[in-house]
Order: structure tokens, then sequence, then C-alpha cells
């Protein structure tokens, strides 16, 4: 018996993947969920899970424990076809041992099922970039970063990286074989992120000073275990290489200087960190595609600890709350609450995997 929705799931991904450039899992999802609905190994496989198979991710639970196998070098006859394996994307030779691998391994991949998707899409500190800049900018402080969901804890590390961007169309991507141009960040950056920038650019001048950055995660991936990292890689799309550069890069940088993570729920650990204001700096709470793996009560009580926050904020010592998350649509809102006051405000779009920014705010100044 398969969990409701689960062909659906499978075509949806599919087209997403294709939306976002990938068009080998465009291609092996499509014609997973048509072996499902024929009742082939994908669903021998899935058969009995219990979940949502879209909320939680199935397609891509499966297709990053098939990917694990392949970066672990067990998996050799798929590998031929993945490039970060050092593969050739060809079809249908690539869905034939995709296929064959499923049917000879279930018994090995149905554990991932019901672990979670891990990722740390690096490149969406493009998007937050703006934000973190507008609110050192207003209130003229040291920032004190916390992140809910952070998986790995790369983005808390963003001041270390260096930006290069090139200009592009509105919520697209910038063209191939555009130019991209250093625009913030150190020259020597061992890090460097490279995306399309749509609007203005007065608010990349500014500068920023981190004074110390924390965040939580439900399963933290400790980058000191090669296991766990390779855990992280296993959930980069195999056809998209400069993602899997780029997060290996920032995994390096990492682990020179570990971020603080805690295990533990969001709301939970907010409401501890949020207990009393912090003088002297600017707190800002932040995070990325995370929002909708939260129930609708944590939501509630984050945002709870958040306005219980901005209460007591004052302006020696301000509260933010700043988030890129989908709203229904394939593209990230980028939304900043300041506190005192509590306004908000838009302040852009990114793109989940980070590949371009529309800036609508203006610069970081008041």
């Amino acid at each position: 018996m398969l969990a409701d929705g689960t062909i659906e799931a499978f075509r949806l991904q599919a087209h997403f993947c294709r939306e976002f450039e990938s068009p080998l899992y465009a291609e092996l999802l499509a014609r997973a969920a048509d072996d499902i609905e024929a009742g082939g190994p994908f669903a021998g496989l899935l058969a009995g899970w219990q979940g949502r198979p879209m909320p939680d991710a199935l397609p891509l639970r499966l297709l990053g424990a098939v990917h694990r196998l392949v970066l672990d070098g067990a998996a050799p006859e798929l590998a031929a076809y993945y490039p970060s394996a050092g593969g050739a994307v060809r079809h249908p030779e690539a869905w034939l041992a995709l296929r064959a691998l499923v049917a000879a391994r279930a018994a090995d991949l149905r554990p991932a099922l019901d672990r979670q998707v891990q990722t740390n899409e690096v490149r969406r500190s493009a998007a937050l970039l703006g934000g973190f800049l507008t609110v050192a900018g207003r209130t003229g402080l040291q920032l004190r970063l916390l992140e809910i969901g952070s998986s790995a804890g790369l983005n808390l590390g963003w001041d270390r990286a260096r930006y290069e961007f090139a200009a592009c169309a509105m919520d697209t991507p910038p063209a191939p074989g555009a130019t991209f141009t250093p625009v913030w960040g150190a020259a020597d950056a061992a890090l460097v992120l490279r995306c399309g920038w749509h609007g203005a650019r007065a608010v990349l001048a500014g500068g920023a000073h981190v004074v110390s950055r924390a965040g939580c995660d439900i399963a933290p991936v400790d980058l000191a275990d090669a296991d766990q990292a390779r855990r992280l890689e296993s959930f980069v799309w195999p056809d998209q290489l400069p993602r899997l550069q780029q997060l290996r890069a920032a995994i390096d940088v990492a682990r020179r200087d570990p971020p603080r993570l805690t295990r533990r729920g969001a709301a939970d650990w907010l409401a501890e960190q949020l207990a009393a204001p912090a003088a002297g700096v600017a707190t800002v709470v932040f995070h990325s595609i995370m929002w909708w793996y939260l129930s609708d009560e944590e939501r509630q009580r984050v945002a709870a600890s958040l306005a219980a926050a901005g209460a007591r904020a004052t302006p020696d010592a301000p509260v933010a709350w700043l988030r890129l998350e989908l709203q229904g649509t394939p593209k990230g809102d980028l939304r900043l609450t300041q506190w005192p006051g509590g306004s908000e405000e838009l302040l852009g779009h990114g793109d989940p995997h980070g590949r371009w920014v529309t800036w609508l705010g203006g610069g970081a100044a008041a």
C-alpha cells in the first residue's frame, strides 16, 4: 500500500528539478513515477511507507540515499551516469541502472526513507547578505547571529565568503557566459559564492561585524565526521557540480572554526536564546527554506518568542527576524522584521538554490 500522493510527489519533484536545472533528476523522477504507477521496483520499495510524500520530501530522501551509494563507490553501474562521480548523463541508460539498483538494494535503501532530507545550501547566503547588511547599517551595531534549522551551520559563516554577482533579469538566473564581478567580501576568501543580482546594489556597499554565531537543528551535522559531511553531499543533485564544489569549499572553511550548534527544536532553543535582551549588539534570528518542515504549533511558538523579544527590544538591544522562505511559489521571499517597532518589509526574492537574487529594498541605512 502506497502513501496517498506518492506518484504525484515524484512527478511534482521531477517538475521542480527541471525548473531548477537538474535534467538528470527530472528524467529519473518522471520515469520513477511511471514505475510506481506500473507496480515496478520503486512501488515495491515504497510500499508501506507512512508519511506525507511531498512535505516529507520522499523523492529526495530516496534519491539522496542512492546518491550516497554512488559517492561511496558502492553503485558503480549507476555512477557511470552521475557527473558527481565522474560519469556522463545518458538516457535511458541512467534510468535502467537506477531501476536495477532499486530492485537489487531495496533493503539497503529502505531505512533512508525514514530519515529527513538534510541540506545546507550555502549559496542562499547571497540573498541573506542584503538582509544582514541592512540590519548592520540601520543599527550601527555588531551582529549576534541565531539560526534555526541550521543543518551544519554553513550559513552562519556568511561573512567569511566572497560574493561575486552577475546582472540578471528579475527572478531569473544569469545568462550562460555571464560575467561575475567581486562585490562583497575579502579578496582572499577561500569560499566564493556566485549568483545573479537584479536591482540596486547600494546595500552591498555596507559592512558588518559578527560578534557571535550559534544555531540549532533537530539533527545537526557534525562536519568533523566525514560520514555526516558525505550525507550533506548526497543531497546535492549529481548533475550540479558547482553546487557540490561550493558545498565542499564551505565545509573546509567551517571546519577551521566550527559553528556552535545545539541539537534542539527551534521553538525551545529560541525561547532560551531570547529570554533576555542582549545589550550592545543587534540580535538577528534567521532561517532559510526550512519553515515548511515545522509544525503549525512550532511556527506559532517561534513567532511568539520573537514577538516577546521584540517587545523587550531597545535601540541598544534591537532584534531582527530575517528569513528566506517559500510562499507557495518556487521562489523564496526575503523578509525582515525589526524591533523596536516591529515593522516588516519584503526585501526581495531569492532562488532556493541561490542562483539569483532580486533586490527590492534600498540601501542599508534607515
